[in-house]
This record gives structure tokens, C-alpha cells and sequence, in this order.
């Protein structure tokens, strides 16, 4: 028996809320909901769901802040929704530790296709881990890591190291070094970068350049010139070993 992923809504906005819930349901999905920021944090304690959808205003805590606490405890897909079209407040979500976000008023069908996306990703990750019959082995012909000189990933324990010291990644983060890495060489376009990483497409390339500059942070000797990740002007991004 297929066990149904569990979706947490957490919204104040009842309407919208309703009609959230009502879609998700029909489309297959269990369904939690909230419209106030701690009982959201409850039940995430008690169900584990597998997405969250959580609206950036909401009464008591915001969304910025119930992200910044669900991302400590779990790696489940957030995605966020925000009244404003400001630019501000989507990389703040993201620094929150959101994967993705909409702006209201947005279409049902996109919301489902993007948490379709989401879950067919978890989906994938759970099928890997489970390959490995929980011993850390992956079969004899798949790749545990990549190297490039003092930079390592180790697919099997989902973390990349430098000099031998793990990196702190969010999951977003280390998708997108493992898809960059596994590539190497090649112009990457942020449009497939969007596809293949979040599973999504659409017309901002924020959401890629905002983990990029993160990522850079992180594996660049020096961020402001960097010699891993090269900017392919008009295009997108370049990973050299």
C-alpha cells in the first residue's frame, strides 16, 4: 500500500486556505493545516510532514521565522507564499532556508506542479538512500564521491568536504554543487540549473544566483573572484575542477 505524502498548509487566510487544502486533497495528498505560526511548529513535531507550504505573514511568528526553526529539524521541501513581489522577501525566504516561493496571487496548477516537483525530488533522494540497504555502500558500478583537488562529495553521506572539514550546506545548496560538479566543464544555463535542482522553471533567475553567491562562499578561496564557479555571461554558470 502507497503511503500518501503529508502536506502541513499553514495559512491565515481561510478562503485560501480552504481551497489549498481542498486541491491537495483531490490531487491525492494528505493534508495538515494551520493558521497560526506555533500550532504550525506542533504539528510538524508530531506529524514530520513530508512539504510545507507556509504563507509569510502570519500572526504570532512569521513565516521568515517558523522557516528558519523547520529547517534545523528537517530537510522536507518548504515552500513559501508571499503577498509582495519584492524581491527582498524572497531572498530572505531562501536565507531562511525556503526551496522555493510564489507570489500571491498565483494559479492552483502551478502551486501542484510545484510541489509535484518537490516530492518526485524526496522521492528520488529516499530511492537512493535506499539503495545503499542503510550499510553506507552504494552498488559496485555508482559513484560515492567527487573530487575536485581539496574539494570532496561524498554521495553517500550527502555532505561535501574541504581540507578534510565538513561544509555547513543547506539541501538546496549541496543539490546544486552536486549537479554543477557532476557537469563540470559545461555552460550551464540558469534555466536547467532551475529544472534539474528545484525541478521548476520559470522567468527569474534570482533563486540559482542567490545559492550560487552562497555556494561560493562556501568552496571559493576568495567569493569575489571566484575560480570554481565562473559566471558564462548571457548564459549562466561553469564548474571547474
Amino acid at each position: 500500500m502507497t503511503v500518501k505524502p503529508t502536506i502541513l498548509i499553514v495559512e491565515d487566510d481561510p478562503t485560501l486556505l480552504d481551497t489549498l487544502e481542498y486541491n491537495l486533497y483531490k490531487q491525492g495528498y494528505r493534508t495538515l493545516t494551520a493558521s497560526h505560526g506555533r500550532v504550525a511548529l506542533t504539528l510538524a513535531q508530531e506529524h514530520n510532514p513530508d512539504l510545507f507550504i507556509l504563507d509569510l505573514m502570519l500572526p504570532g511568528l512569521d513565516g521568515f521565522e517558523i522557516c528558519r526553526i523547520l529547517r534545523q529539524k528537517t530537510n522536507a521541501p518548504i515552500i513559501m507564499l508571499t503577498a509582495r513581489d519584492d524581491e527582498i522577501d524572497k531572498v530572505i525566504g531562501l536565507e531562511a532556508g525556503a526551496d522555493d516561493y510564489l507570489t500571491k496571487p498565483f494559479s492552483t496548477k502551478e502551486l501542484i506542479a510545484r510541489v509535484k516537483a518537490h516530492l518526485r525530488r524526496v522521492h528520488a533522494i529516499r530511492q537512493e538512500i535506499a539503495m545503499t540497504g542503510g550499510n553506507g555502500r552504494t552498488p559496485a558500478l555508482s559513484l560515492t564521491r567527487i573530487t575536485h583537488g581539496n574539494l570532496t562529495i561524498d554521495l553517500d553521506r550527502r555532505e561535501a568536504i574541504i581540507n578534510d572539514a565538513p561544509l555547513h550546506l543547506k539541501p538546496k545548496e549541496y543539490e546544486l554543487l552536486v549537479f554543477l560538479a557532476r557537469n563540470q566543464g559545461m555552460a550551464l544555463s540558469r534555466d536547467l540549473i532551475l529544472e534539474r535542482v528545484w525541478g521548476w522553471t520559470n522567468d527569474s533567475s534570482r533563486t540559482v544566483d542567490v545559492h550560487i553567491r552562497w555556494l561560493r562562499e562556501k568552496i571559493e578561496p576568495d567569493p569575489s573572484n571566484a575560480i570554481r564557479i565562473i559566471t558564462v555571461r548571457g548564459i549562466g554558470y561553469r564548474f571547474e575542477g
